[in-house]
């Protein structure tokens, strides 16, 4: 198993020390929060949709 990389970084829910087995969080129960934030969608990857060029034209897939 390979070390931290980063050893002084706390962790990032609460700030408290990081361990190992739930690295990097300091528990289980901070990594549990993270996992719930994600499944909540207050984490989000920003995303730019761009318009479908077929979209809207004659003979575009709609219309075949």
């Amino acid at each position: 198993m390979t070390a931290d990389p980063s050893p002084d970084k706390p962790c990032p829910i609460c700030g408290k020390p990081r361990q190992q087995l739930f690295r990097p969080f300091c528990s289980k129960r901070c990594a549990d929060v993270d996992l719930n934030r994600w499944f909540k969608g207050v984490y989000a990857v920003p995303a730019v949709e761009e318009d479908d060029p077929d979209e809207g034209e004659p003979g575009g897939p709609a219309e075949r």
